[in-house]
C-alpha cells in the first residue's frame, strides 16, 4: 500500500478512485506524564513524552487509513493528509485521510 501527499502516485496511472480512506484515534494524557512534562515545560525543551504519544497516534491512524483502504480493494491512498484536534482537556485525535485508489 503506498500513501502519497501528491495527487497521483509517481510512475502510476490511477484506474479508478475508490473513495475517502480514513483512520483515526484519540489518545489521552496520563498523570505520570503529566507531571514531569510540566517540570520540563518550566525548564524549557522538548516535551518527549508528548511528542512520543502523537507520534504513535499518527502511526496508529494511518494504519487504520491503511486498513480502510485495503477493505475497499484499493492499491494506494492519493492526497493523504493528517489532523489533529483537541477532543476533550488531555484527549486529542489524529486523523488520517484521503483517496483510495486501484492503480493500474
Amino acid at each position: 500500500m503506498e500513501f502519497v501527499t501528491t495527487e497521483t502516485v509517481p510512475g502510476r496511472e490511477t484506474a479508478r478512485a475508490l473513495g475517502i480512506a480514513r483512520g483515526n484515534t484519540v489518545k489521552a494524557r496520563n498523570v505520570g506524564r503529566d507531571i514531569t512534562q510540566s517540570i520540563r515545560n518550566i525548564t524549557g525543551g522538548e516535551l518527549k513524552a508528548y511528542s512520543g504519544l502523537l507520534s504513535d497516534a499518527r502511526d496508529e491512524a494511518l494504519e487504520r487509513m491503511k486498513q480502510d483502504a485495503e477493505s475497499m480493494g484499493a492499491d494506494a491512498v492519493v492526497n493523504v493528509r493528517m489532523e489533529t484536534s483537541e477532543i476533550a482537556s488531555g484527549s486529542s485525535e489524529v486523523i488520517a485521510y484521503g483517496t483510495a485508489v486501484e492503480l493500474e
